[in-house]
């Protein structure tokens, strides 16, 4: 088994996601809904 010092271990990075990903992806996906949506129900601006 091999034992990592105190700076290798602070030099570990993972692959978890971002806040702007995340951020990103919710943008992308309410466009994506409004865009169906005015293409399902068409109303004019009042």
């Amino acid at each position: 088994m091999n034992y990592l010092s105190d700076t290798k271990l602070k030099n570990i990075t993972g692959g978890g996601i971002s806040i702007g990903l995340v951020v990103v992806l919710i943008g992308i996906g309410a466009f994506i809904i409004g865009f169906i949506d005015g293409l399902k129900r068409p109303y004019s601006c009042r």
